[in-house]
């Protein structure tokens, strides 16, 4: 059976007050049957840390480098990221692919550099307003699929987590409904099963665009929904609380 997993993703949103003050109100969160987390920009790290430390919720990054380390100004590797806590790292953002050019090549090989250090990795995959509306949904998520599933062992899969979310409902306002959520996540698991049919079972596919208190519980309740990637409602503590127990 798999857990639900809730995981907010700050962004580049934050500052040292109104992070005491949302850990302040999160830290008892109890939900012992679901997976939750939260990934806060890097500054905020060693906080969220420090502050989660008798709490249920786990920590993770927003990105990664896709080298170990060396002269790479301004990137932070994976090495670093677990030295200071993190448990979870999201890779291959849209925001990443779009603003950053991030290949599946690159998301392969940062995906690869959290599983050797030991760190769990949130992938995301999604298509546009314009492939949707296209009918190539399902071929770009297959397409951003299909390099971890033929490269990735069934050893790695097991601490990959995929979270789709459709780019043009992120910070939109815009969610899909959730049959199209459901539509979506049951190709991706057609996907794993054909690669294994146990390893399509066990891995826990999210749903991430505009997820909120007020429609959690109708898209968690689809049979290949397995928890949310939760954008801006994730920096509401509340919010946050009511999505994680809807």
């Amino acid at each position: 059976m798999r857990r639900l997993m809730i995981a907010g993703n700050w962004k580049m949103n934050a500052a040292s007050d109104t992070t005491a003050a949302w850990l302040d109100a999160v830290v008892a969160v109890n939900a012992p049957e679901r997976d939750l987390v939260v990934c806060p920009p890097f500054p905020y790290l060693g906080q969220v840390v420090a502050g989660l430390e008798q709490s249920q919720l786990q920590v993770g990054a927003q990105n990664c480098a896709s080298e170990d380390g060396g002269a790479y100004t301004g990137e932070v590797s994976v090495a670093m990221l677990a030295d200071v806590g993190c448990q979870y790292v999201i890779v291959g953002h849209s925001e990443r692919r779009a603003l950053y050019a991030e290949s599946n090549e690159l998301v392969l090989a940062k995906t690869r550099r959290v599983l050797t250090a030991g760190l769990k990795a949130i992938v995301c995959v999604g298509e546009t307003l314009s492939e949707r509306q296209a009918g190539h949904a399902e071929q770009v998520v297959g397409q951003q699929l299909s390099l971890l599933l033929s490269e990735l062992n069934t050893t790695e899969w097991q601490a990959v987590i995929i979270a789709y979310e459709p780019v043009w409902a992120i910070g939109t306002g815009e969610t899909a409904t959730p049959e199209q959520a459901q539509a979506v996540h049951h190709f991706i698991r057609s996907q794993l099963a054909a690669r294994d049919v146990g390893l399509a079972e066990a891995t826990q596919i999210l749903y991430g665009g505009s997820v909120k208190a007020d429609n959690a519980r109708e898209l968690f309740s689809q049979p290949d929904i397995d928890g949310g990637l939760v954008g801006g409602a994730s920096l509401d503590a509340d919010q946050f609380l009511k999505i994680c127990t809807a």
